[in-house]
């Protein structure tokens, strides 16, 4: 597989070489709900390290022993210039800074961002192993012309477990990109996720992920994401903190 793309800045192998991957969180009201949650008054934001990326044909998502693995798929932006102090009502400005489009599945493991939560401590082991974030091949901007208004869905073993329009944001992407980049400055190349709707659970060895997004009810082939599940051999096994 060719891990070259497209004629803009961003290529399959540079995604890997991403400064940091900035990751949205409580994004949609019912998986809000269905984590029991809060409802954020700003947009709030975690980090994934680069290393965790897994393009296509590079191979399985591996489980880490003793994780609770659940997906959670949603549309990631690739950032195309630097991004500092944006204004939120900056619509134009905002599309303008995104270079290309992907499909993403943030993987969590569960358990571990439990305990986190109940002791205070911080996120970076749920969301940071390595194969924690699927991605799809890139989809040039002109394939989404609204990003705001496309269809998200994943499925697991052929049955659909998340299937909503991004219209359901809470915060939508010049909101995104402001507060992001009042703390942190954007870079070329930097990767952001959006968010995901609800329906997210777990998936175990054996389980194989679909994922994709539809535009007007028509599929994008860029953004399709198949990838199967194993059982991690390494010594790592959870243990609680």
């Amino acid at each position: 597989m060719s891990l070259t793309f497209r004629r803009g800045l961003t290529t399959m192998a540079s995604l890997k070489k991403a400064s940091k991957v900035v990751c949205i969180g409580r994004n949609y009201a019912d998986h809000i709900t269905e984590l029991n949650s809060a409802k954020p008054k700003q947009p709030f934001f975690f980090l994934k390290p680069p290393s965790s990326i897994i393009l296509p044909g590079e191979g399985p998502v591996i489980r880490p022993r003793g994780v609770d693995m659940h997906y959670e798929v949603e549309l990631a932006l690739i950032l195309g210039k630097r991004v500092r102090d944006h204004d939120a009502s900056d619509l134009k400005g905002a599309l303008d800074a995104i270079d290309s489009y992907a499909l993403s599945i943030d993987m969590t493991a569960r358990n571990v961002q439990n305990e986190a939560k109940k002791k205070g401590l911080p996120w970076d082991i749920a969301k940071g192993f390595d194969t924690f974030l699927p991605m799809s091949k890139l989809i040039e901007k002109s394939r989404i012309q609204d990003p705001h208004n496309i269809e998200l869905y994943l499925k697991v073993n052929d049955e659909v477990r998340q299937n909503d329009s991004t219209n359901l944001m809470l915060f939508q992407i010049p909101r995104i990109l402001s507060d992001i980049s009042k703390v942190m400055t954007l870079e070329a190349g930097d990767i952001v996720l959006t968010g995901t709707p609800k329906g997210v659970g777990p998936v175990v060895p054996g389980d194989v992920m679909r994922a994709g997004i539809r535009v007007d009810g028509n599929e994008i082939e860029e953004a399709k994401i198949e990838i199967a599940v194993e059982e991690s051999t390494r010594s790592y096994e959870y243990a609680e903190t």
